[in-house]
């Protein structure tokens, strides 16, 4: 999944570019009581719809100044969705070895983090309850520790009181082969090595929910 580095890259600098440009509206709003700027600089709608949906561009900026909604086919080629799982052979911690391919016959969550990562830490108490909940489905939660020493990932999950496995990626090889090129990112692998979806992190519940009913096919998944 090495080759698709640019495009998952392409992605999270879409997802960055809008977030910049839903900053910059915010920005020239007025503030209450004070004067009103010329019309050139003021956007004539909120930055959000009410119901949370996109920001609107500004009067007069062009369209392709608003970074476009990643296609569905962009999306599936950057986490490689419909493709086997690459190669991944980490070290855990406390000292066995995990060999994805000896878990065919089981979904698999896989997730690239880090202990130094905000979304990590908030994601992975999440994962620990899906984990718990979907135990009897077979499933597999997987977190893969990116350039990180064994003692400061294990103390780390540890405080966390959190149990399901944890691979070491000390040289960021996996996360190379597998194309993470942000930190956390999520795989989704059915019980054929399939991956069936995939995210970029910072992930809530609801969408981690979504991804594993691409994975636990009759089981009813709730956030």
């Amino acid at each position: 999944m090495g080759g698709k580095t640019a495009i998952a890259l392409g992605l999270l600098a879409g997802f960055v570019a809008g977030g910049l440009i839903v900053g910059g509206v915010i920005a020239l709003a007025p503030v209450p009581g004070s004067a009103a700027p010329t019309p050139s600089a003021v956007a004539s709608e909120p930055p959000a719809s009410a119901s949370g949906g996109p920001a609107s561009a500004a009067p007069g900026a062009s369209a392709s100044a608003v970074a476009p909604e990643p296609s569905a086919s962009t999306i599936a080629e950057a986490f490689g969705i419909g493709e086997p799982a690459p190669r991944l052979v980490v070290p855990l911690v406390g000292g066995e070895t995990m060999d994805l391919t000896s878990l065919r016959g089981k979904p698999v969550w896989v997730n690239f983090m880090a202990t130094w990562c905000p979304p990590c830490q908030d994601e992975l108490p999440l994962m620990g309850g899906f984990a718990a909940r979907y135990e009897d489905t077979g499933l597999v939660v997987l977190a893969v520790d990116v350039k990180e020493d064994a003692a400061t990932v294990q103390a780390f999950f540890q405080d966390m009181n959190l149990f399901f496995p944890v691979g070491l990626d000390a040289d960021g090889a996996a996360q190379a082969e597998w194309g993470a090129v942000a930190l956390p990112v999520h795989f989704w692998i059915d019980k054929d090595g399939i991956v069936r979806d995939g995210a970029l992190g910072g992930l809530g519940p609801d969408v981690m929910a979504k991804g594993l009913q691409t994975i636990l096919p009759g089981v009813t998944v709730t956030p």
